[in-house]
């Protein structure tokens, strides 16, 4: 069989009610949309997700990343969905399709975006990793822990195809550049750029050059990494990032991709993405967004991929394993809370530049005197 593609494709069209979930009708136009597509012949196969207020599309096909296909079928089906959701009066409706002229790709046009093609395993584990209200860089801390950090991931220390570590393609999505760095020997490196997780994200993540298993060229991680402030020129809403993360068998286990996120670490975003606080990883049922709009969540669903069908998707944080961060995540998000203007539960100045504090700053700016 030749090459397989992922492409998980998510956009905020609208929330019901306010920011907290998604209705169910633009769930129905979802899956009405990529069942007709599977019918042509179009996508192998597809799941219509939520998380949050956010619309999720995984597309199971062989037309490579960046397919023109792919990407009008997932902007046509929010637009009819968008159209939905301005019928209902739905908040923020059509809130991340920033555009209307559908140029072949979605990229730059609000959407978010992780794709990953690659040839089929004798078993094929993916993660689909959803989140809502924080930033690209809330998979930074997570994806270094999976594939460079020993005390998560123990195969990087008894496993011999990891030992040859993993290569991090990091974009600086301020000047629009990029840089690979190999793990172990540049840990320090990549630590000294991903630490500053609202200007260096994680795109991609490769197998090390001397691999065993697998292409060092063909990525087994790809994360979204679209600004929509940067695409708006202000402040729309949050990113809401995707990622995608192949497991098992020359990569790190199911088990180790999810142990990152027993730590509610805290990520950018929240209320009127101005504010940090705690990742919860919670089940489908659990995304929902009240408290503060928040606190930011995430959703693992669990894959095996075949020739012809996705199978899945596992609630994988639908555990009670993951209690405890859960418990932990609310008492950090109660501590954070009592500061209430002040940072550091409020971003730094530099990161509020796209949200609408300037717009106060700038009716004071005439009272300000010299001293």
């Amino acid at each position: 069989m030749k090459q397989v593609t992922l492409s998980l494709i998510k956009a905020d069209i609208g929330g019901f009610p306010g920011h907290v979930g998604i209705h169910p009708n633009l769930i129905e136009i979802g899956e009405r949309e990529l069942m007709n597509a599977k019918k042509k012949g179009d996508i192998i196969d597809y799941r219509v997700m939520k998380v949050g207020d956010d619309l999720q599309l995984l597309f199971y096909h062989q037309h490579g990343n960046d397919s023109p296909l792919i990407h009008e079928l997932a902007w046509q089906t929010f637009k009819k969905a968008a159209k939905e959701a301005h019928r209902l009066r739905l908040y923020g409706a059509g809130q991340d399709l920033l555009t209307n002229a559908f140029s072949g790709n979605v990229k730059g046009m609000g959407p978010g975006v992780a794709e990953l093609t690659f040839s089929l395993r004798p078993s094929e584990p993916v993660v689909a990793f959803m989140m809502d209200k924080t930033e690209p860089g809330a998979f930074n801390l997570p994806l270094y822990r999976i594939f460079a950090d020993p005390f998560n991931t123990a195969g990087l220390v008894i496993d011999p195809s990891l030992q040859g570590g993993f290569v991090f393609e990091v974009w600086d999505i301020m000047k629009h550049t990029s840089v690979r760095l190999k793990t172990p020997e540049e840990s320090y490196q990549l630590l000294a750029l991903i630490g500053a997780k609202s200007r260096y994200v994680i795109k991609h993540v490769y197998p090390g050059p001397d691999h065993p298993k697998l292409n060092p060229e063909i990525p087994v991680a790809s994360v979204s990494t679209e600004k929509l402030s940067q695409i708006a020129g202000e402040y729309v809403g949050k990113d809401d990032p995707v990622a995608l993360i192949r497991c098992q068998s020359g990569l790190p286990a199911l088990g180790e991709v999810l142990e990152p996120f027993a730590l509610p670490y805290l990520v950018s975003g929240w209320m009127r993405g101005s504010h940090n606080g705690p990742i919860m990883p919670v089940s489908f049922d659990d995304a929902n967004c009240t408290r503060f709009d928040g606190p930011p969540r995430i959703v693992a669903a669990g894959f095996q991929i075949t020739e012809d069908q996705l199978v899945g998707p596992a609630d994988l944080f639908k555990d009670p394993a993951f209690d405890e961060a859960r418990k932990e995540a609310s008492k950090i998000a109660t501590y954070l809370r009592r500061q209430g203007p002040f940072e550091p539960h409020r971003l730094p100045l530099q990161d509020m530049e796209y949200t609408t504090l300037p717009q106060i700053l700038n009716h004071l700016k005439d009272r300000f005197t010299t001293l």
